[in-house]
């Protein structure tokens, strides 16, 4: 099949309680990770969507493989490949201030490599969407990003900074690098802004981003919205207004996939980002990174009822 969306990164196994975690405590397992997070919500905003990872090749393969079908998610640029699938465990957050915990150490997603995107077809994509956890995987993981960054026709980056992977300094490095590449990048303020870019002004970001050669910048807000940049200006977009609060856990990742799908599919950048911040806050009700993939129907519908 074309695609409109290539999303590239890691699927992880998730393993989540409702309780605080302790010895006995029952888990639910299901499938998330930034990059399928993002990719459930491309499909669901009506973009032809397919992700370019490495998964196991055992049975939590099939779990995985199963699942992305139900999602709608084009897996021919899956490779099964011998190894540990990677994990992590967490219980519902609702506050985004939990860290998870992650078994991935030399997972199969993590040995993702320049020849995998090269064998993927880029050139031809809509847009390719990968992440700042992609590059901190690996070394060969960050070289795969930049081999996306050399043939995406439309790149939209995700800095989605994570500590526990990498040093403010390479993500930072990373984000300089990739950013007169991109179409669009989606940091999150203050939290990542302060870090890679030196600010916890999201207006001062966006106009970083901008001097660093990005055509666009998305600087997310949480509840306060987002703040767009381009050559049109800065501007504020208010936030949409989440209906439950269950767990934040991808809502960040769907803003990204919603994104993303809908400046392939013809919408100007400032629908695109509502309809973003509109998935994300139905995210918020649901429980874990794929537990609630709301359709364009509701999207459109929720941020019809919230302007």
């Amino acid at each position: 099949m074309s695609r409109d969306v290539v999303v590239v990164g890691e699927i992880l196994v998730e393993l989540a309680s409702d309780a605080a975690l302790s010895d006995g405590v029952p888990l639910t397992l299901g499938v998330s990770g930034d990059a399928l997070n993002a990719a459930a919500a491309s499909a669901a905003a009506g973009a032809r969507t397919a992700i370019l990872t490495r998964i196991a090749d055992d049975e939590l393969g099939d779990v995985i493989e199963e699942r992305l079908g139900v999602l709608g998610i084009d897996t021919s640029l899956v490779r099964r490949v011998s190894g540990q699938q990677g994990a992590y465990v967490v219980h519902a957050d609702p506050t985004g201030g939990r860290e998870f915990v992650y078994l991935r150490r030399g997972s199969a997603g993590s040995t993702i490599g320049p020849d995998d995107v090269a064998a993927g077809g880029l050139e031809s994509v809509g847009a390719v969407l990968t992440s700042g956890v992609t590059a901190a995987l690996s070394a060969s993981a960050r070289a795969a990003v930049v081999e996306v960054a050399n043939r995406a026709a439309c790149l939209v980056y995700d800095p989605n900074y994570r500590p526990r992977l990498t040093t403010s300094e390479e993500a930072a490095g990373v984000l300089r690098m990739l950013a007169p590449r991109a179409r669009v990048v989606t940091p999150a303020a203050p939290g990542e802004s302060s870090v890679l870019l030196d600010t916890v002004d999201p207006h001062q970001a966006a106009r970083i981003l901008l001097g660093l050669g990005a055509e666009a910048a998305v600087v997310t807000r949480g509840a306060d919205g987002a703040v767009v940049a381009d050559a049109d200006g800065v501007r504020d977009l208010p936030a949409v207004p989440a209906v439950r609060l269950v767990d934040q856990t991808g809502a960040g990742d769907s803003l990204a996939g919603t994104l993303t799908a809908r400046l392939v599919l013809g919408d100007t950048l400032d629908e695109a980002v509502r309809l973003g911040m509109s998935a994300a806050s139905l995210v918020l009700g649901g429980r874990g990174g794929t537990g609630l993939v709301p359709s364009l129907e509701q999207i459109r519908a929720h941020l019809a009822a919230a302007m």
